[in-house]
């Protein structure tokens, strides 16, 4: 706890009268399926505390938060939600600075709170810890906090259809003949709400957020088309992520539906039962006023919309909009224009990507899961700092990790936070290199060494799997995926959907990546050297090398040479420079015969092997493998395949693909810290011939750097203070 509460923790009294369950075990050694009582799943509680003020000041604050999630309003104003998901040993609340939203007189604030009661990767849910604290505070003292005197209903109003994804979300049949209409105004007859329950054994250790809440905005569709039979199509021009809006009238018990797409069907109408295993259909139902609001709860990641009206209804088509939701993105941070359209276009789905993937947390797709997976990670965050300029959730993400690996594993788990207690190994293995990366653009020193003890743990969870030489063998307590999907692992030879029996190539990469970037750190704090990495380094060649063709091999054992094999080796060194070149060669040869998790890691190894050229063209191709096929399939953001085709739910909103955005400014524009928190710059450009005008702007936490380049000339501005 980092504040001590006047403030009483409030729950409804069905929650009130059950224990928590204990939700962390690693993810082979549940027993039995957790129970939850059905009755208790899919909870809309609407709270409220009206008060006076009768007095001038001048700062007001309010502090919050809801187990699952919820949605303040004050004086019926909108004011934000949250919080971002987490453990409930260390769980976030949100500050909100809200002198504009009270008036002198009666006032109310009122808090819509949602408990879903599934297991999976959205909500740290299912374990039946629900309801709220709010404190407000005026000048420095307290006025307002939850507890008895508070009042709540349960709210039926968004009914409870079909749950999508994997357990993801409840699809919401809209109820207006259910709707509390006027709850969040001051003067609102709510005595027939229940008075709520001090949950007194409430276990919740609260934290201010270290991140800001969501931006939530209106946003205008760009073609409103009546399709006739009181239908309509509406295009928002862009993949966005949020809740569509619109207002209808209607009689009594009338019904509208809402179906919401990324892509449309050969006919034209919007694809809502989508590929990535969403079906996006809501039903709203009418209770018969002359101007009623639809207002969805829960985001979708979506493009179109159809509504499709009963006879009768009267749809206002000027009220059409999407309410749009994700992490603050601020569009002038970075910057990117060249003289390659497709370039260009490779650039902003990556961009929109990244910007629609990152909420309260970095999600692998704002549809099927909305989970943070600590692989995808690997990408996400780096593509994020340079378009934002922002490393909070940076941060954020690598303590959501740290915090969960002590509770359930200290290898780590794949996805943090949320209930679903899943493992990869290849993910556990780069937590280590994404902590680093950390510390080179933000240069807190204190932060890097508070940390490396949880990196040193994951390290210790593995040696456990070390055979004498040293190499990892037989890693089965977590996932070995190599890549996904499977279909994209480049045939990779060595079993790996079965508990891992051998020793094969990526787990020991990885490994191996894991260590240097420990041994580095310590290097950083300590001076210590890495030179006893090198029987490691040893034994890997002795293992997967393969002489006659100068490659390595999938497994040991193996004598098949796959991309994947290959392309790690060169990143993290395992190749001395004088044998590169068969490798180089087959990555030209394959291609992008992966994932666009692994292509990451490919182009990365060509920078370290000073493939430049090599870098674009894989970049800048239109092959099947490609970010090219995304554009030519009509993307908006980046997809999580190559191809809609490639994978059997492929989603069109995908952040793990934006691996462009920190390759080219790295590598091809050859910009990057040269030491911790940018106080210098290493400059290298390897602009192509083929392109003849570039320009980048992007914001660092030692200023704002621009470059420019046309005809063969560039030029860079640094801020004072930085040097190159």
């Amino acid at each position: 706890m980092d504040k001590r509460w006047t403030a009483k923790w409030i729950t409804d009294e069905d929650f009130g009268n059950v224990s928590p369950l204990d939700m962390f075990h690693k993810e082979k050694e549940l027993t039995h399926p957790i129970e939850h009582r059905e009755d208790l799943k899919n909870r809309h509680m609407l709270a409220r505390k009206e008060f006076e003020i009768d007095g001038p000041f001048s700062d007001a604050i309010l502090d919050i938060t809801a187990d699952d999630y919820y949605k303040l309003y004050i004086n019926n104003r909108f004011v934000g939600q949250g919080p971002a998901q987490g453990n409930y040993f260390h769980y976030y609340y949100n500050r909100y600075s809200i002198a504009p939203y009270l008036r002198q007189g009666r006032n109310v604030i009122a808090v819509h709170v949602y408990y879903m009661g599934l297991i999976n990767r959205a909500y740290n849910s299912g374990d039946y810890r629900q309801g709220l604290i709010a404190e407000l505070a005026l000048d420095g003292k307290v006025i307002e906090a939850t507890d008895r005197t508070w009042k709540y209903t349960e709210t039926r109003e968004y009914g409870t259809g079909e749950v999508i994804g994997y357990n993801t979300q409840y699809l919401e049949n809209v109820n207006h003949l259910c709707k509390q209409e006027g709850w969040r105004v001051a003067g609102y007859n709510d005595s027939d709400w229940k008075p709520v329950l001090e949950h007194r054994a409430d276990d919740h250790k609260l934290f201010l957020q270290p991140t800001p809440p969501l931006s939530v905005y209106e946003q205008q569709p760009e073609v409103v088309q009546a399709l006739g039979d009181n239908a309509y199509f509406i295009d928002f021009g862009q993949e966005i992520t949020g809740q569509f809006q619109l207002r209808a009238a209607g009689k009594h018990g009338q019904t509208i539906e809402i179906l919401c797409g990324e892509e449309l069907t050969d006919d034209g109408r919007v694809r809502y039962d989508m590929r990535c295993n969403c079906k996006y259909k809501d039903t709203w139902t009418l209770a018969g006023g002359t101007n009623e609001t639809l207002e969805l709860f829960d985001y979708k990641a979506f493009r179109y919309v159809e509504i499709i009206a009963e006879p009768g209804v009267i749809v206002d088509q000027s009220s059409m909009a999407a309410i749009v939701r994700h992490y603050p993105f601020d569009e002038a941070a970075c910057s990117f224009e060249s003289s390659s359209e497709l370039l260009d276009n490779i650039w902003n789905i990556c961009k929109n990507g990244v910007k629609y993937g990152s909420q309260e947390n970095y999600v692998d797709c704002p549809s099927r899961e909305k989970g943070q997976y600590l692989g995808d990670n690997t990408i996400i965050t780096h593509a994020h700092t340079y378009l934002s300029g922002d490393l909070r959730l940076f941060r954020k993400s690598l303590m959501d990790f740290a915090l969960l690996s002590s509770r359930v594993c200290p290898g780590m788990m794949a996805v943090a936070p949320g209930h679903l207690m899943q493992e990869i190994a290849d993910y556990s293995l780069q937590w280590p290199m994404q902590l680093l990366r950390y510390y080179w653009h933000s240069g807190d020193r204190d932060f890097l060494e508070d940390m490396l003890p949880v990196a040193e743990r994951i390290i210790s969870h593995f040696q456990k799997y070390e055979r004498q030489d040293g190499l990892l063998a037989n890693v089965a307590d977590k996932w070995n995926l190599v890549d996904w999907p499977k279909n994209l692992r480049d045939g990779y030879d060595f079993e790996v959907d079965r508990p891992a029996e051998g020793c094969h190539n990526v787990i020991n990469a990885f490994y191996y990546g894991a260590m240097k970037a420990v041994a580095e750190i310590r290097s950083i704090l300590y001076g210590e050297d890495s030179s006893h990495l090198e029987y490691f380094k040893e034994a890997y060649r002795h293992a997967f090398y393969q002489p006659a063709t100068g490659l390595f091999a999938d497994a040991e054992g193996s004598e098949h040479c796959s991309l994947h094999a290959n392309a790690l080796p060169l990143l993290f060194r395992l190749v001395p420079e004088e044998e590169q070149r068969p490798v180089i060669e087959l990555i030209r040869a394959k291609g992008l015969s992966c994932g666009v998790y692994m292509a990451y890691f490919v182009l990365k190894a060509l920078a370290e092997a000073g493939e430049f050229e090599l870098i674009y063209q894989l970049i800048h191709s239109e092959e099947l493998h490609s970010w090219g096929t995304m554009v030519k399939e009509g993307a908006t953001a980046c997809f999580e395949a190559w191809s809609k085709d490639l994978k059997w739910n492929t989603s069109l909103c995908h952040p793990w693909a934006s691996a462009p955005i920190p390759v080219l400014i790295e590598d091809i524009i050859g910009i990057k810290p040269a030491e911790p928190g940018w106080k210098k710059v290493k400059f290298s450009p390897q602009l192509p011939e083929s392109l003849s005008a570039l320009k980048l702007s992007f914001r660092t936490p030692a200023g704002v750097i621009d470059f420019a380049y046309e005809n063969g000339h560039s030029s860079l501005s640094l801020p004072a203070g930085m040097t190159l």
